[in-house]
């Protein structure tokens, strides 16, 4: 017999694990106020306090260049484009620079895939900025970015992720997952692979070391089963770094996971989207607190004011949301899909205390700086 919501809740509450036909029922059928008030029982269970962390990041772009033509994408050019752009060291060291003056400690640099730029390029990146900003985490290169170093180098993926850890790098971001279904990322970006080219660097990378985020960019042609399905596959994974570390002592993990809407503005896919399956605050806020249900092993759930606006990403923080976010000093990509939202240290201080917690900065691996 099917569970009822509230077996679920129960089962949620308890800190059991979901399967994916009940996550896919609480997606489905669970009230959304209901569902958050779980989340936030589990956010607190995990997180016992009223403290959300935030860090102090930005998110400039090495290159607009890309070969990999995917449909959702407003950023990136062919390298004969007329505004396509590529930054030499010196230029992407300017751009971490700036964002130090401004208090960041982590910067998030990611691009395109450049078949233009050798693996020298981005090992000279990686060691320059650890050796003029020794105070700032290089949280650099996405999945797809990696495999494109790897194709242009004629080294398998291990070998490179090995080469960017000797070079002084620590973790990488979770971009480039979309949803990990392997029909959506045929229909969204088929020269990316299916679901298991992401999962294949995140696995490699955590064997070496590294930490890194999940993502999900939701709200085009998925189903709540493929949601599902992206969570499970996120879990899976994170099972696996987990057994590592409690039979090594070593290895790295999943960080967080950090969901966000599918921003149409300028994008190809804008053109083929009729109805866009939850792209609202609703639809949000549902999206998050069965993140934080469903990922029993993922420490983190990151709450996006950025992609969301900053009341909902308010909202966020009692559906299940532990952290706000970065700052995001500079960020390209969604703006190119006319989607703009800034903000200051002192905004996202105040707007977390305005949401009734307390506001705590954090590095890139979760480790507390100061509280306000």
């Amino acid at each position: 017999m099917p569970a009822t919501l509230p077996d679920l809740r129960d089962k949620a509450l308890a800190g059991e694990r979901l399967s994916p036909d009940e996550g896919a029922t609480l997606f489905r059928d669970a009230p959304l106020l209901e569902l958050g008030e779980w989340a936030a029982a589990r956010r607190e269970a995990l997180h016992p306090g009223r403290v959300i962390t935030f860090v102090v990041d930005s998110n400039p772009n090495y290159t607009n260049v890309c070969d990999i033509d995917c449909v959702f994408c407003a950023f990136y050019r062919h390298a004969d484009a007329a505004d396509a752009y590529t930054f030499d060291v010196e230029q992407v060291l300017a751009m971490v620079g700036r964002a130090r003056e401004r208090g960041a400690t982590t910067v998030l640099l990611q691009g395109g895939v450049n078949a233009a730029l050798s693996l020298d390029y981005y090992l000279d990146v990686v060691r320059a900025v650890r050796e003029r900003y020794p105070d700032v985490t290089p949280h650099f290169w996405t999945a797809i970015e990696i495999e494109g170093m790897a194709s242009v180098a004629g080294l398998g993926v291990p070998e490179v992720l090995r080469r960017l850890w000797d070079a002084g790098q620590r973790t990488i971001p979770g971009g480039g997952a979309e949803i990990l279904s392997d029909r959506v990322r045929m229909k969204l970006g088929k020269k990316k692979g299916g679901a298991e080219s992401w999962l294949a660097v995140h696995r490699e990378a955590h064997a070496i070391g590294f930490l890194s985020t999940a993502t999900m960019m939701y709200g085009h042609i998925e189903t709540p089963e493929e949601i599902v399905e992206h969570l499970d596959r996120v879990r899976a994974l994170q099972d696996t770094a987990i057994a590592r570390r409690a039979s090594t002592g070593e290895g790295g993990a999943f960080t967080a996971f950090v969901p966000w809407s599918f921003k149409p503005g300028n994008t190809p896919l804008e053109k083929i989207i009729t109805d866009r399956l939850g792209a609202g605050p609703n639809a949000y806020l549902r999206m998050l607190a069965l993140s934080r249900l469903y990922l029993d092993n993922v420490p983190h759930i990151q709450a996006s004011w950025f992609s969301e606006g900053k009341k909902t990403g308010q909202v966020a923080l009692h559906f299940g949301a532990d952290d706000f976010g970065g700052t995001l000093f500079e960020e390209n990509v969604h703006a190119a899909a006319g989607f703009v939202n800034q903000t200051s240290i002192d905004d996202v201080v105040a707007l977390i205390r305005e949401a009734g917690f307390t506001p705590a900065q954090r590095t890139t691996s979760y480790e507390i700086l100061r509280t306000f």
